[in-house]
């Protein structure tokens, strides 16, 4: 069943209402749907539709940005929000000033992570390794989970 504009731009409104979505991210929801479809001017319905919501200010990179800054941040780092923002298709400029944003606050969030994880010093090499994986895999900076676990983090450096 091949479905027109309104119906395009409808699917795309009802994801841009659950939550933020990038142009490329939305043109890779649509596309899924469209596929199924023998009508050969999907990808034109599809890029009309989404041209129109940018015009309206319904597309805006830097409210995704702004997004998984604010939902993200307080459980990853910089290595993590990078791969994220990249992943949504975001323009190289707005991803590196995000993560300059986030890199003032690594350190703290990095902590506090650390803290609800944990909350004591590793007891031997096994247990501090562990807990320096933990926020590896989170996308902590390498400097600042060592910081973090070995207790360096009052070090006014970073």
């Amino acid at each position: 069943m091949a479905f027109g504009t309104l119906s395009v731009k409808g699917r795309a409104l009802r994801y841009l209402a659950q939550r933020e979505h990038s142009r490329a991210e939305l043109e890779r929801k649509l596309a899924r749907h469209v596929e199924d479809t023998a009508d050969a001017s999907a990808a034109q319905q599809i890029a009309a539709a989404l041209d129109e919501l940018g015009a309206h200010g319904l597309i805006s990179e830097a409210r995704v940005a702004e997004s998984v800054l604010a939902s993200q941040a307080s459980r990853f780092g910089t290595r993590k929000l990078r791969q994220t923002l990249q992943s949504k298709g975001l323009a190289p400029e707005l991803v590196a000033a995000t993560l300059q944003q986030a890199r003032g606050t690594e350190l703290e969030r990095a902590r506090d992570l650390w803290r609800r994880r944990y909350g004591t010093p590793p007891a031997d090499a096994a247990e501090r390794a562990r807990q320096m994986r933990y926020l590896a895999g989170r996308g902590f900076e390498s400097d600042v989970i060592r910081r973090v676990v070995r207790g360096l983090e009052d070090d006014p450096d970073l």
